[in-house]
């Protein structure tokens, strides 16, 4: 079956579904990849092929629409701030999805931020479509919407709140897909009577997310789907010589997200660490953090995370969903740094989880705060215990497998 994967976003959105598509080219199928050119050589170099999107994520949330985004955070206003965002571009994306479409495919799977346009794109190509997304975004009485912060607002108010963000994120998607469904000469209809009909599978353990029991049958949490290494990649020789060099240092980077003045985290992240007493590897990331290497700093640029965390005390980072799951998946300590939109969710669970002793949210960010959550983590080694428990439990799920069953299901002899 020829399938094609269109997602959207930061090396986040994008590196588990690289490891989801050489997944399922291994059970015998043809998988295209369709998303930012920035990342066409880790598509590619997992064997996979490449189809581009417009749009350069890493630009847009350095724009002045992204730093209000980011100081936003999460919480209604934070939803006002990515609409504004989204409106700009949605168009050409959903322009792009459609072109990748028409280069030919079997099924379509989209993400969270490709659906409402990836189905459009689909039902115009006559082909089925699933939703694999990263986060829990459907309402639910159990908790309150991933991306306006941690508090329950109760049973009922969790589930108000849900059709709100819900109905929110409509608004975003909607006049692109008006567009495009006339672009397509396809009749008007509307994105929730679209999503009725459109399965979705959820990429988190539910060890992590449970699935909730108030949601409607097509929602399943399938477990995560992890990125491949690079096969030519290897540790370069100054990244092991600081690891053999003393301690096992912290790590601190912060992803996608793009801060305003780099300079300025990087001093907070550094002072928090000397007076920790530890040592740091400091990745640069989309904010282009970097200090003089020494005895106790090293800078590096791009390193898996599966190699790289279980050799450090903890891990300080910004609590993306992928690099969430990339530190339960390797049971390393974590000290998370939320700053927006599903963050502090992510955060949250950590806690729950007892791998972390809380978050300390960038808009509160100070040398000192940091410093004591450091010493937490790394001093006290029931964090390590549970870390290390709930990573054996996550070596034993398969998070692929109700994808491929789906796949399946899907495809003609399905």
């Amino acid at each position: 079956m020829r399938i094609l994967i269109a997602t959207a976003g930061s090396r986040g959105d994008v590196a588990p579904f690289i490891g989801l598509g050489v997944r399922l080219r291994a059970a015998g199928h043809q998988v295209a990849v369709a998303t930012h050119t920035t990342f066409t050589a880790p598509v590619r170099s997992a064997g996979l092929e490449f189809r581009p999107l417009p749009v350069d994520p890493r630009a847009e949330l350095a724009s002045d629409d992204g730093q209000r985004l980011l100081r936003a955070g999460s919480g209604p206003y934070a939803i006002l701030q990515l609409l504004r965002l989204g409106r700009r571009f949605m168009p050409a994306l959903g322009e792009g999805i459609a072109d990748a479409t028409a280069l030919g495919a079997d099924l379509l799977l989209t993400t969270s931020t490709t659906s409402a346009l990836g189905q459009v794109a689909a039902e115009a190509a006559g082909i089925p479509s699933i939703g694999l997304y990263l986060q829990p975004l459907s309402p639910t009485r159990e908790f309150a919407p991933a991306v306006t912060g941690t508090r329950s607002l109760g049973r009922r108010g969790n589930l108000l709140a849900g059709h709100a963000v819900q109905a929110a994120t409509d608004r975003l998607f909607a006049p692109a897909v008006r567009a495009l469904r006339r672009r397509l000469g396809l009749p008007p209809v509307g994105i929730a009577r679209a999503r009725r009909r459109h399965p979705v599978l959820h990429g988190f353990s539910p060890t992590v997310v449970p699935r909730p029991a108030d949601w409607p049958p097509g929602l399943d949490v399938a477990g995560y789907w992890w990125p491949v290494r690079d096969p030519d990649w290897q540790p370069p020789a100054r990244l092991l010589d600081f690891l053999a060099a003393g301690p096992a240092p912290v790590f601190v980077g912060f992803g996608s997200l793009v801060v305003p003045e780099p300079e300025r985290l990087t001093a907070t992240v550094l002072a928090a660490v000397r007076g920790a007493g530890a040592r740091a590897v400091l990745q640069a990331g989309w904010s282009g953090l970097g200090a003089e290497d020494s005895d106790d700093v090293l800078t590096i640029g791009d390193t898996p995370h599966e190699w790289l965390f279980p050799r450090t005390a903890a891990v300080v980072h910004h609590a993306g969903a992928g690099t969430t799951a990339a530190t339960l998946r390797c049971g390393t300590p974590a000290v998370p740094v939320p700053a927006q939109l599903d963050a502090p969710f992510w955060s949250d669970r950590l806690a729950r989880l007892g791998v972390s002793p809380g978050p300390v949210p960038l808009h509160a960010l100070t040398a000192p705060r940091l410093a004591a959550a450091l010493r937490r983590a790394v001093g006290d080694p029931r964090y390590r215990s549970r870390a290390r428990s709930v990573a054996d439990v996550l070596a034993g799920e398969d998070g692929t497998a109700k994808v491929l069953a789906a796949v399946e299901r899907a495809g003609p002899r399905g």
